[in-house]
């Protein structure tokens, strides 16, 4: 029985390994926001493609991504909708005890008070009723593969040259990947000096789908999508 009840243990430890490295998180969090090349992963995390290879191989081992190939790239995603959930619950037990980690996110978030102070159903209530424009600055890949319901896909590098499309007679609400992301942070620095009124949401794709809340999705993809091969080695 002992030698069971240890078995069952260093299955669940797999996991525990597979988080423990930073940049895996990372990564993790990337593919919370869609399905992405090796390359587009490795450029957006900042290190090299052949360590990103390594480390979303890892991920795959423990079963948390699942690979598939489309001529000669390799794209990833997320197993299931529980791994990103699961990252949520890591980031809020680490929020809840680590000092130095809301240390950091205080020295790393820009402008606090410029998060909204609606609650979520008030938010979308409000989304939903034309009261407000939400906004998402993300790349527009990650936007067609997940977003929150009446959110209009906004890059922040495209602001400046698509302010016309934004009302100045209601409140803008821009969101990103999460709380560790800051392109959101900038969306809204760029539009409050042009005179917008506007706010932040900290809540990325992650964080709203584990609060039990419905996301809107709408992939284009040319060409045929290959199933994922459990057994491909990238």
């Amino acid at each position: 029985m002992r030698q069971l009840k240890d078995s069952l243990y260093e299955q669940l430890a797999r996991i525990g390994k597979a988080f423990s490295s930073s940049r895996r998180l990372q990564l993790l969090e990337l593919l919370a926001q869609g399905e992405k090349t090796v390359e587009t992963l490795a450029q957006e995390s900042g290190i090299d493609v052949r360590l990103a290879s390594a480390h979303l191989q890892t991920l795959r081992n423990a079963c948390l991504v699942q690979a598939r190939r489309d001529g000669k790239y390799v794209f990833y995603r997320l197993a299931g909708e529980d791994v990103a959930g699961l990252i949520v619950s890591l980031r809020r037990v680490a929020q809840g005890h680590l000092l130095e980690l809301k240390k950091a996110l205080e020295r790393i978030v820009g402008n606090p008070e410029k998060l909204t102070a609606y609650r979520r159903d008030e938010f979308m209530e409000m989304a939903k009723n034309g009261e407000l424009v939400v906004i998402d600055v993300r790349p527009r890949h990650e936007y067609e593969a997940g977003h929150l319901p009446f959110a209009r896909s906004m890059p922040v590098e495209e602001i400046v040259d698509r302010l016309s499309e934004l009302p100045k007679d209601r409140e803008i609400v821009a969101y990103c990947r999460g709380p560790f992301c800051l392109l959101s942070d900038d969306a809204v620095a760029l539009l409050e000096k042009r005179g917008y009124r506007v706010s932040k949401i900290s809540d990325g794709v992650a964080e709203w789908h584990a609060a039990g809340l419905p996301l809107e999705k709408k992939v284009c993809r040319q060409g045929k999508k290959n199933e994922s091969t459990d057994n491909f080695q990238p």
